[in-house]
């Protein structure tokens, strides 16, 4: 099996619905089915509290399809590629066939908007965060904040202002040693920034935020629509998850 790196084209454009890639190798998993893996991928893998991609891939030479329902780069047998998992009765195309990939553009597309947003809450809310979660309809971030006292309705204000401001997002590199000459860059106490060759991708939100990220994500804040603060938790002493929702 190859070891060579996934290309990871959703890293260069998140907008990106279909490209095509070849089959590298094929796992087969313990649970059953396999994990496919390809020389490059726009599959968003799970990580950073964002869920992996679905969707499926299609033969380029036959009418065969096969259908992801998962993305991961955890895997151990993949040595660290991307690597796309099939259902458990599916078949799997051959090492070396090519495919044109297809991802679920719809459910993606709502993890793009609500990255961005949690990416807007942790602007407004300028403490440690001790976890979090994406999701397709809600998320969540944890914060570390002492004696902290939170109000739902000023902050959904606040958080569809920003919105409405339709703030451009953007990407670019730095590298590992510009990270580590800028520590306050990173919010997340527990999750390092993912490395790729070396560097450090940052999002940045005019105006707004500037954070280490490897997800996906808007190209301009008015595009994620409304959201409400549904609720706000006490997990510990110091620790408050705040859950929002598109509306």
């Amino acid at each position: 099996m190859t070891e060579q790196a996934t290309e990871e084209l959703f890293r260069q454009d998140s907008y990106l619905r279909e490209a095509e890639a070849q089959v590298t190798a094929v796992l087969p998993l313990a649970e059953g089915g396999h994990a496919v893996l390809l020389d490059r991928t726009i599959f968003y893998p799970l990580g950073g509290g964002q869920p992996g991609d679905t969707g499926a891939l299609a033969a380029v030479e036959s009418a065969a399809r096969y259908a992801v329902t998962d993305t991961s780069k955890s895997l151990p047998q993949a040595s660290g590629q991307i690597a796309h998992l099939l259902a458990a009765d599916s078949p799997a195309p051959e090492v070396g066939a090519r495919v044109r990939l297809e991802i679920n553009w719809e459910r993606r597309h709502k993890h793009m908007r609500m990255h961005s947003c949690l990416h807007l809450l942790s602007a407004l809310l300028p403490y440690p965060v001790t976890g979090g979660q994406v999701g397709t309809d809600a998320g969540r971030i944890d914060f570390d904040i002492p004696e902290a006292s939170l109000d739902k309705a000023a902050l959904t204000e606040s958080l569809n202002r920003l919105i409405g401001e339709d703030h451009a997002v953007s990407a670019r590199w730095i590298s590992a040693e510009e990270l580590q000459a800028n520590p306050g860059l990173v919010k997340t106490m527990s999750v390092k920034p993912p490395l790729t060759g070396g560097r450090v991708r940052l999002i940045e939100i005019a105006d707004c935020d500037l954070q280490p990220c490897g997800g996906t994500h808007v190209r301009r804040t008015g595009e994620i629509g409304a959201v409400a603060v549904r609720k706000i938790e006490k997990k510990g002493a110091q620790n408050r998850r705040v859950r929002l929702a598109f509306v």
